[in-house]
């Protein structure tokens, strides 16, 4: 894959550098309808400016702010074993030398994406609607796609791309808006050349509308391709093309009918492994996604086969044009047969666990105080309930609120026995919800709220 690797590199290069020039260009030639003199110098270096700027922020920080704009969560091991292992087991398989960041959205409709600038910096962030709906194979498939994409350094191309393409709207944006509120008012010399200059603001108003179309088109073939890429590494990585497979069927028609969030952050949306509902009607050159159903196809035509030759294969069948994968690649790659599928839950009641978990996961990082009754009900207790007990809804029971036992003075340390090596919930005396994973080993947990140290007693 190397290859292949080193012809994205490539093909990268030369879409920033393109989109780049356009910009740059663009920031010319606006400058150039205000002064005929200076205005295409001042423009071109104004141009610039916003493009060096936006790159720093994306190189700095651009992976935390688009996690951010996605509600995404960081989690541990012991929040998400089976996720955790899953990520561990394909960053293996993968030969990526650290394993990406795990982060957890809370949004019912199944996805996923990966962000980073490199495999020493990266992240894979799932919704809990795709833990809820899928099964091991199936998530290992997603996982192992968005690690393809981190590997074959699609998650750099697509942070910057994703700034370019901000950096070619947002000064469209303000030329238009300029001309608008400000009525056109230019500075040339003594008035000569005003039919020149009326061309040049009926063309410059013509590509402050088109460039970004343009710059899109670019940006989203590009994005086509490198799922295929990540579809096949995906194959390879887990063995199992039919996992990815039943994935993307069940993404494409989810409990609800919703494969993602409406709103979703227009940069994000050509990163999910699903484009998102809000962007599903965009078809055909203006998609940032190829066809499902050629991807499911392409996948389950794989035959006994999980390599890369065996993916080439299937993606010429389903009519692919020319070479999608290197020669170098191709020669290079063993034959790989296909695993068989993991054995499924042995009973309902595993199954049923299996959800809890995950559901439990996003109550303890939504702050709720998690109590299981007698009865079997599981009772959420939100932050600032004030009462010690809390009643079952299903059997009327009271049951205590486990609390930290706070000495009599306010700034005093306070103390909480555990009752078993699990996870477990606490309520600090200033209210706040405390979580105690089944990994703390320390002897005391801090409050986030108060700052209060809380002495855990560890179980007998």
């Amino acid at each position: 894959m190397w290859e292949a690797i080193r012809a994205n590199k490539i093909r990268s290069r030369v879409l920033i550098s393109a989109m780049g020039g356009v910009l740059v260009g663009l920031g010319a030639l606006f400058g150039a309808v205000y002064h005929a003199e200076t205005g295409a110098a001042v423009g071109a270096v104004f141009a610039l400016g916003i493009w060096v700027f936006l790159v720093l922020v994306a190189f700095a920080g651009g992976d935390k702010i688009l996690l951010m704009s996605a509600g995404a969560k960081k989690i541990e091991k012991q929040d998400a074993p089976q996720l955790w292992n899953v990520v561990e087991e394909m960053t293996i398989a993968s030969g990526l030398g650290r394993m990406p960041d795990v982060y957890v959205i809370d949004e019912d409709a199944p996805n996923a994406f990966a962000v980073g600038q490199d495999p020493s910096r990266a992240a894979v962030a799932v919704t809990r609607g795709l833990l809820r709906r899928l099964n091991r194979d199936e998530l290992q498939g997603v996982v192992a796609h968005e690690i393809g994409h981190i590997r074959n350094l699609d998650v750099r191309f697509m942070t910057l791309a994703s700034v370019m393409l901000g950096s070619i709207v947002l000064l469209s944006d303000v030329f238009l808006r300029s001309l608008w509120f400000g009525g056109g008012r230019r500075r040339g010399r003594g008035g000569e050349g005003g039919q020149a200059q009326l061309i040049l603001v009926v063309v410059s108003i013509l590509l402050a509308i088109l460039a970004p179309l343009l710059a899109r088109l670019l940006y989203f073939a590009c994005s086509r391709q490198r799922e295929y890429l990540a579809d096949a590494s995906a194959a390879r990585f887990t063995r199992y093309p039919e996992g990815l497979a039943s994935a993307l069927q069940k993404i494409s028609r989810p409990t609800g009918g919703k494969v993602g969030r409406k709103g979703a952050n227009r940069a994000l949306a050509p990163m999910y492994i699903v484009r998102p509902e809000g962007f599903r009607s965009l078809t055909g050159m203006f998609s940032t996604h190829p066809p499902l159903e050629r991807r499911i196809g392409i996948l389950r035509s794989m035959g006994g086969g999980a390599g890369y030759a065996d993916y080439e294969q299937a993606w010429r069948r389903n009519g692919g044009d020319g070479a999608l994968l290197d020669a170098r690649t191709l020669s290079g790659d063993q034959s790989v047969a296909a695993r068989q599928p993991t054995p499924p839950p042995a009973s309902k009641k595993e199954a049923d666990e299996t959800v809890r978990e995950v559901l439990d996961v996003f109550d303890r990082l939504a702050g709720f105080l998690i109590l299981g009754c007698a009865c079997g009900v599981r009772i959420k207790v939100p932050e600032g309930y004030g009462k010690a007990t809390v009643p079952c809804t299903r059997c009327g029971r009271e049951n205590p609120v486990p609390q930290a036992a706070a000495p009599e003075q306010r700034s005093g340390t306070a103390t909480y026995q555990r009752t078993s090596k699990g996870w477990e919930s606490l309520r600090c005396p200033c209210g706040r919800n405390v979580q105690i994973s089944p990994a703390f080993q320390g002897e005391f947990k801090k409050c986030p709220t108060c700052g209060r140290k809380i002495k855990i007693m560890q179980p007998a």
